[in-house]
């Protein structure tokens, strides 16, 4: 007979054990699945800085592509005047030859050869040498002008038509730097925004004072930089400094050219334009816009300064080993040593 003996219970004390074991880790996979530790303020710091700096390697390039885009635009422009005007001259020489043909068909001597160019391709025409001997003296040079210019307006369209192809490749290349930029400058936000108010205000106040060499009153807006016993500007570099000096407290905005926000060689661009002086629009370019100068030392006032290896940051030297520049987003136009960046050389305009 089959045994229905009654299964035995566990303890009191196990089932004890085993339900504050199992709840411990309940807990423990909660607190670790909720555990998202504060992110560090130098660490965050550290991450805004190098997005700060990439976002402006790409404005660099947003700038150039920009600077592209204008000159393609004038060329393809230029280019489609010509064929309008050359079209509009090519229609005036077949009127005119036309003109010839329908006198001579009113009076029953048609050439022969005109009435081939008239109703068939000229270029055809004139390879047949020979046919030229029938024309008149007048009617073959018509006819010679008018192959010209229609060989000068197809390359011409074909000019046009390879810009236009450039200008849009180059509108393409604008607008994935530009989202380039805005994605840079999100995240930094994003990063930003993960501290209180009061580490962020002590992130600017460390800032300005990395800024100022340490020293909290030369970073407001109104000071000036003693130059000291720097050799003193001259020209154009004098004006474009004392240009710049009027800009100071404005803000940073990529791409922005002024007059009331900059980025860096926009500030260094329209100070110059000032001064009477066109200078190119990209650091890069600025970097060639002069002599350069390798040796600190020997700037004076004035002079551009190009920073980082692939010359993406410019500023103007102010003397006294300081420069005036517009540095990063959520930072405006302001002196700062001219060591807190990787110097490459100077630019005499």
């Amino acid at each position: 007979m089959a045994s229905h003996r009654r299964p035995k219970q566990p303890s009191r004390t196990r089932v004890t054990v085993l339900t504050a074991t199992a709840a411990a880790a309940v807990a423990l996979s909660s607190q670790a699945a909720q555990a998202d530790p504060k992110p560090v303020k130098k660490d965050v710091k550290a991450e805004v800085d190098k997005l700060y700096e990439q976002a402006e390697q790409a404005t660099e390039k947003y700038n150039g592509a920009k600077e592209d885009q204008d000159k393609l635009q004038k060329e393809v422009e230029g280019l489609q005047d010509k064929v309008a005007r050359g079209q509009s001259e090519l229609n005036q020489l077949r009127k005119g030859l036309g003109v010839v043909a329908s006198g001579q068909y009113r009076s029953g001597s048609i050439d022969a050869s005109v009435q081939l160019f008239l109703s068939g391709d000229p270029d055809t025409y004139l390879d047949k040498a020979a046919t030229l001997e029938q024309l008149s003296g007048k009617q073959a040079e018509q006819l010679k002008v008018i192959a010209d210019k229609q060989r000068r307006l197809a390359q011409q369209r074909a000019e046009a038509a390879g810009k236009i192809k450039d200008l849009t490749d180059t509108r393409k290349a604008l607008g994935d730097k530009k989202d380039e930029v805005k994605g840079k400058l999100a995240k930094a936000q994003e990063l930003l925004n993960t501290l209180t108010e009061k580490e962020r205000a002590e992130l600017k106040a460390e800032d300005d004072k990395r800024a100022s060499g340490g020293d909290d009153r030369s970073s407001r807006a109104d000071d000036r930089v003693d130059l000291g016993k720097e050799t003193a500007a001259s020209g154009r570099g004098a004006e474009a400094l004392a240009a710049a000096k009027t800009r100071i407290g404005m803000p940073y905005v990529w791409s922005a050219t002024g007059p009331y926000s900059f980025d860096c060689s926009g500030l260094t661009s329209w100070a110059y334009k000032q001064a009477g002086q066109k200078i190119s629009r990209m650091s890069q370019d600025q970097a060639n816009d002069g002599t350069r100068i390798s040796s600190q030392s020997a700037l004076k006032p004035g002079d551009l300064v190009i920073f980082y290896s692939d010359l993406h940051h410019v500023g103007l030297y102010a003397g006294n080993g300081q420069v005036l520049h517009a540095p990063k987003p959520g930072a405006s136009v302001r002196y700062e040593s001219i060591g807190n960046m990787p110097f490459m050389f100077g630019v005499r305009v």
